[in-house]
């Protein structure tokens, strides 16, 4: 970043803080930052909310859960470019089986991947769809390891579910929730391959994230210098952002 190069590193020149502050006042790389923050809204609480709402309905003692078990963490083992073909096969505005059923139902098609106010969503709902796995594996653990003694006090003395809920699985598993939420917020900050194989950034820089900005600016603009700059701010914002979780929401993470 302190270095001016060709696209293979050669011809070094240096010129000290200056592609770092062009990095920090470009407007496409603020633009790329706000989308790379709506994307974290969009991802992280949805993939843990479900990822929770699925570890609960299979820590039911039910016949059968097992399978269920298998289905809802099989998304751990769907590699980026799976997870994108199979979301294509799905969003196609041709031959995508949503659209299929939207004509089939008289309805006009949706341009999901083409159309700006889509396109970040349907990123966003294959990252939720491929992180899913990992955080329902990691919730269902912590629900594991919860006393059932605990419930069945609360039973005998006549809690509801939403009550044990509450005051029960969310303050005991919080630790587990803490790792959650910064582990999908750091993979969010992350994404790539949804980007590239999906939507090239477009339409119109809607999902431009801050990993396919620097990329494009490496290898499209040739520029690894100001790549490196980027890189490297992004690194400190997912440092402070993560320092910054755990300062706040730790607080409220019991470890009895």
């Amino acid at each position: 970043g302190f270095f001016e190069t060709d696209i293979f590193g050669g011809n070094p020149s240096f010129v000290g803080l200056d592609q770092y502050r062009d990095t920090i006042t470009s407007s496409s790389f603020r633009n790329s930052l706000w989308v790379t923050l709506k994307f974290v809204l969009l991802t992280v609480p949805t993939g843990l909310a479900l990822g929770l709402g699925l570890a609960l309905l299979a820590h039911q003692r039910l016949r059968g859960m097992a399978f269920y078990r298998t289905v809802f963490s099989s998304t751990v083992a769907t590699s980026v470019a799976v997870a994108s073909l199979m979301f294509i096969s799905l969003l196609s505005p041709s031959v995508g089986l949503i659209n299929q059923a939207l004509r089939a139902s008289g309805r006009d098609p949706i341009f999901f991947l083409q159309s700006p106010g889509w396109a970040l969503l349907s990123i966003a709902a294959v990252t939720v769809w491929q992180n899913l796995g990992i955080v329902f594996i990691v919730t269902s653990a912590g629900l594991q390891s919860l006393p059932e003694d605990l419930y069945e006090s609360a039973r005998l003395d006549g809690a509801s579910t939403w009550s044990r809920f509450v005051d029960i699985t969310v303050p005991l598993l919080s630790p587990t929730l803490l790792f959650g939420f910064v582990v999908l917020t750091i993979t969010s900050f992350q994404t790539f391959g949804q980007v590239d194989l999906l939507t090239g950034g477009g339409p119109l820089d809607s999902t431009n994230l801050i990993v396919f900005s620097i990329f494009e600016t490496a290898f499209r603009d040739f520029d690894p210098g100001s790549a490196a700059a980027q890189a490297v701010v992004l690194f400190f914002i997912v440092l402070l952002l993560t320092a910054a979780q755990f300062k706040i929401l730790e607080r409220r993470v019991f470890y009895g």
